[in-house]
């Protein structure tokens, strides 16, 4: 059974910062594209962040560039989200999610493996 869960969630006030880690069970995530989506209420999931296999490329949404990195630790077997300066509108729950293509694409499309996701909460 592969699959993949993520960590690290949690309260913070706005400008603090969290970092989430996305952790895989049965695969080695260096062998896949990973991203992070997230999700708030009432509002379409939305794709944030990925880190292409085998390799260390990236990719954000507007939306984060700048105050999010990804990025692969701990031999591989990690991937991390570090966010910084948050802001009340990054409330979501966030959620990563494997895929065996070579390329970060911005929608759901070819990402087979989801998490449940954890709660990032930032008062306003």
């Amino acid at each position: 059974l592969q699959y993949v869960e993520e960590s690290g969630g949690g309260l913070v006030l706005p400008g603090g910062s969290l970092r989430l880690s996305c952790a895989g069970s049965g695969l080695s995530l260096d062998d896949f594209t990973v991203a992070w989506f997230r999700q708030a209420p009432g509002r379409e999931r939305e794709w944030i962040s990925c880190i292409v296999r085998r390799s260390f490329e990236r990719d954000y949404a507007d939306s984060v560039q700048g105050r999010f990195t990804i990025d692969r630790e701990n031999e591989k077997r990690w991937v991390s989200l570090q966010m910084d300066n948050l802001k009340p509108e990054d409330t979501a729950v966030y959620i990563c999610a494997a895929s065996a293509i070579s390329y970060c694409a911005h929608g759901d499309y070819g990402y087979l493996t989801w998490g449940q996701g954890t709660q990032v909460t930032v008062p306003s």
